[in-house]
């Protein structure tokens, strides 16, 4: 089985992308979407040594959107 590390990703209010890895300590931010994804990575590299590494990096994307009723 591959392994793999998941990430929260969300639209930050004041513009751009935020990413926080679940069960680790791994945050990053970017202004657009190609920025946020090599950041990431990057963040992974840091994090991991190499027999660590994950296979698989799965971005879960959450959108909050409020309408009125």
């Amino acid at each position: 089985m591959a392994k793999e590390v998941i990430f929260l990703v969300e639209e930050a209010p004041e513009g751009g992308y935020t990413a926080r890895a679940l069960g680790y300590p791994i945050f990053t931010e970017a202004d657009t979407w190609d920025e946020l994804k090599a950041a990431i990575r990057d963040a992974v590299k840091c994090h991991f040594d190499e027999p660590d590494m994950p296979d698989l990096i799965r971005m879960h994307i959450v959108r909050e959107e409020v309408m009125v009723a």
